[in-house]
């Protein structure tokens, strides 16, 4: 455990400039990119200290260098406190208070009830020194400001601090990070403590201002930094995804079997019902970067009002990525057999990556639940129209996503017919309208990742990498209008013909991708280095296994032998 903080600080030294990274989106989750399947834990680590932590003072206080000193040297770790026992997703409904003391001009920590108590920050000694940005109800004379982030020292090098309480949690599936429960009994921070902002500040007379009239707008304006956050986890998750195809893959291209005729082997990757669910996790990994590195680009130009729009695609990227990245993981292990159940080969490390990803930073189906929300209220669209569907073909991008398009404006409707519907109480409402929205989620999610992954192979020089792009992009966008296509052909988008096209058109890409999978996992870029140790990365696999003491390496007869027929 004490390794990954070792390894932080390492990182810490080669990053330079923390501040330069925590303002950049984009590039601090390319850093999460290769943290994720390299190091795990230390992603966690990483991801807390330089985005929820550093980021959040960066974002909103004014502290010159000197005073940022100790985190960007790594002489304190930091943390961050925000989840507790009783809220996760309504975390703008946190029980932990700061008090605002006239007489001391600082403010007293406190955790009033178990429910209170802040759940899973590596808030320990473990690993040196540390502080967390704490979030808490700011109370002002009695008055309740709403939830704001205030900077608590936690421990020294041994010891948590006075009125500080951890208490380390079982072990997590994967990532073995201190994650723990943290309490508060009467800490006491200076006025300086609250990270000041938009959100609201303590004027020297002891007065609490804002610009924001409305609790809710502070808290989403005090934990802006959760939309980096997601990003760092999408990216993590296309890490994590990249690796286990490279290992699966290249196992499938060593594992030999008994060929057709009996008297020959051949590669099991030569099989199609081997190598199809693996072309078919290829093209959905090209279509999880794309769509990562789409949401990145927004979330980093964005304008006030585009906010809201780029903040619902970073936040549907991040589950629809981290979900595809636990199926990617998990066909990818089946596909090697026992061998992809041990931990030396790599695969379970990865998938308990993407289930920690899969919840953290907001748990996916509550984040969902939010865009089908927004989505359900925006200004209504009409489909698509698709002039003379009849006479456009399968093989155009922009038929695939008109069509995309038109499956989710469908299912958009069919929710709010739903909701139109339902009795006039609102849980059966939201209820009614729930199931098609979220469908309506899943094709809109679909279409943005095809459409990235089609501007990426455009984006190409004419030549064999934009042949293969526009392969893959072809075959992920395919599937998505294959899972609508009953809905598509009965609203006039898809002809008959086009139903009968599908299938063949599939498999004819499928043998094609097959063919030059070698080149597309090459364009993974994942490290020679990171796919050595892993017995079924190498071409004799069956070596990691040899027994030096087995009776086929000592001297002399080891038994009868035979001779294969």
């Amino acid at each position: 455990m004490d390794t990954a903080y070792r390894r932080l600080r390492l990182l810490n030294d080669a990053v330079r400039d923390p501040v330069a990274l925590v303002r950049d989106p984009v590039r601090l989750a390319c850093l999460h990119e290769w943290l994720g399947f390299v190091d795990h834990t230390l992603l966690v680590a990483a991801t807390i200290h330089y985005n929820l932590f550093l980021g959040s003072i960066v974002d909103h206080d004014a502290r010159g260098a000197e005073e940022l000193a100790p985190y960007l040297e790594m002489g304190q770790v930091g943390t961050f406190l925000m989840t507790e026992v009783g809220h996760g997703n309504d975390a703008s409904a946190v029980e932990t208070l700061a008090v605002y003391d006239r007489e001391a001009d600082g403010f007293t920590v406190h955790t009033p009830c178990a429910a209170a108590q802040k759940f899973m920050p590596n808030t320990s000694p473990v690993g040196g020194p540390k502080t967390g940005v704490v979030g808490a109800r700011l109370v002002v004379d009695g008055t309740d400001h709403g939830v704001h982030l205030f900077v608590v020292p936690l421990t020294n090098a041994t010891h948590t601090l006075p009125g500080v309480r951890v208490r380390r949690l079982s072990p997590r599936l994967g990532s073995p990070l201190d994650h723990s429960l943290t309490s508060f009994d009467g800490v006491r921070v200076g006025r300086g403590a609250l990270l000041a902002g938009s959100g609201g500040r303590m004027t020297d007379e002891g007065v609490f201002v804002s610009e924001v009239k409305d609790q809710r707008q502070r808290y989403l304006a005090s934990v802006g930094r959760v939309m980096s956050g997601k990003l760092c986890m999408s990216a993590g998750s296309v890490g994590s995804a990249r690796a286990v195809v490279a290992l699966a893959v290249r196992y499938g291209r060593n594992r030999r079997i008994t060929g057709l005729s009996g008297s020959t082997t051949l590669p099991v990757f030569a099989l199609r019902s081997h190598h199809g669910p693996l072309v078919e996790a290829v093209a959905t990994v090209y279509a999880m970067s794309m769509l990562y590195r789409r949401a990145a680009r927004r979330w980093s130009t964005h304008d006030t009002a585009g906010r809201a729009e780029a903040g619902r695609l970073v936040s549907v990227a991040k589950a629809w990525i981290s979900w595809q990245a636990r199926d990617v993981c998990l066909e990818a292990r089946e596909r090697c057999g026992a061998q992809g159940l041990l931990a030396h080969n790599g695969f379970a490390d990865q998938l308990t990556a993407v289930e920690g990803v899969i919840t953290a930073e907001g748990d996916n189906q509550a984040t969902v639940v939010k865009a089908a929300a927004e989505l359900l209220f925006a200004p209504q669209r009409a489909p698509r129209q698709v002039p003379d569907p009849h006479g456009r073909e399968l093989t155009e991008p922009g038929f695939l996503h008109d069509l995309l398009a038109s499956a989710e404006v469908l299912w958009l409707e069919r929710a709010r017919t739903a909701m139109r519907r339902a009795p006039s109480e609102a849980l059966a409402r939201r209820n009614a309208a729930m199931g098609p929205a979220l469908r309506a989620i899943e094709v809109h999610a679909h279409r943005q990742a095809a459409e990235a992954t089609a501007e990426a192979a455009a984006a190409l020089p004419l030549g064999e990498a934009r042949e293969l792009l526009d392969a893959v992009h072809l075959l992920f966008a395919l599937r998505g209008v294959r899972a609508q296509s009953g809905d598509l052909l009965s609203k006039g988008f898809l002809s008959t013909r086009h139903i009968d096209e599908l299938p063949m058109l599939h498999e004819r890409l499928v043998g094609l991708l097959a063919k030059d999978v070698t080149v597309l996992v090459d364009g993974f870029a994942v490290p020679e280095e990171f796919l050595e140790p892993s017995p079924i990365a190498r071409e004799d696999y069956v070596s990691a296994y040899d027994d030096p003491e087995g009776p086929w390496n000592r001297q002399g007869p080891s038994g009868p032998g035979f001779r294969r027929r």
